[in-house]
């Protein structure tokens, strides 16, 4: 079966060629574009006329400003107050560690005050320790004596050849001035008769030590004739309180009492009791 034949058109040789020209565009189209760009001019020139009157008219009011201003201000006097607060903390602090050391101070001065009246009582109290201890031992040694001397109703004092009257007054003289101390024996201190004692002891004399016993010693010798380096008592014969002796011209030497010390005397302002001679 044969083929139908199909019919060959020519073609020009530029055919197959597309065109760079534009499309044509249509009257409508063109009108349409024409009153786009119209419109568009329109409202460009209206919002630009509006703009210019917004912008001719004056600001009354802003918002943010204030808000700011505000905000700056509450931060300053924050930090103000922050500050004041810290310098019056370091002020107090600064006050405390005064005070502190104020304290401390205070506190070391009366630690050391206290200490020092400790020490003080502690030297009074070991003092008085001292001096009663002396005086028991004072009063044991007049007792020993006293009851040595009661198994002689008197006591027989002989002098040697060499005793001095003289001898004695001197001694005695170079002692005033010395402190009277109840129970001393001397060099500096003395009682009434540890002086007369020690005094008689410089010729060779030996005198009992109390008061009661010398009044008992040598020979009685009335007043009216009392003579120079007698001994002197006060009280009675065996239970005198107090001696001294006889060194002319109505005085006498003794060691008269802690006020005084050992000290040269009237015999009228004090008259004796008795008189003994023992030279």
């Amino acid at each position: 079966m044969k083929e139908p034949l199909v019919p060959v058109i020519p073609m020009s040789h530029t055919a197959h060629i597309r065109s760079h020209r534009k499309p044509r565009r249509s009257a409508t189209s063109s009108i349409a574009l024409r009153a786009g760009v119209a419109g568009g001019v329109l409202s460009m020139t209206a919002a630009g006329a509006s703009a210019s009157a917004n912008a001719a008219e004056p600001v009354t009011q802003t918002i943010e400003l204030p808000t700011l201003t505000a905000d700056m201000s509450a931060q300053v006097a924050q930090s103000a107050a922050a500050t004041q607060q810290a310098a019056a903390n370091y002020e107090l602090r600064a006050e405390r560690d005064a005070a502190a050391a104020e304290a401390a101070a205070e506190a070391k001065k009366d630690l050391a005050e206290a200490k020092e009246k400790a020490e003080a009582k502690k030297k009074a109290a070991e003092a008085a320790r001292k001096a009663a201890a002396e005086r028991a031992n004072r009063s044991t040694e007049r007792a020993t004596l006293s009851a040595s001397a009661s198994t002689s109703a008197s006591t027989s004092v002989s002098a040697p050849s060499s005793g001095s009257v003289a001898t004695v007054i001197a001694f005695l003289k170079a002692q005033v001035g010395d402190a009277y101390v109840m129970g001393a024996t001397g060099p500096n201190a003395w009682d009434c008769s540890s002086l007369v004692q020690a005094a008689y002891k410089q010729v060779g004399v030996d005198l009992p030590r109390v008061s009661q016993d010398q009044s008992m010693a040598g020979t009685d010798v009335p007043l009216s004739s009392v003579q120079v380096g007698d001994i002197l008592y006060w009280g009675g014969k065996g239970s005198a309180y107090h001696v001294g002796v006889y060194i002319g011209n109505g005085q006498y030497l003794d060691a008269a009492n802690p006020s005084k010390g050992v000290v040269i005397q009237d015999l009228s302002g004090y008259p004796a009791s008795g008189a003994v001679r023992v030279l």
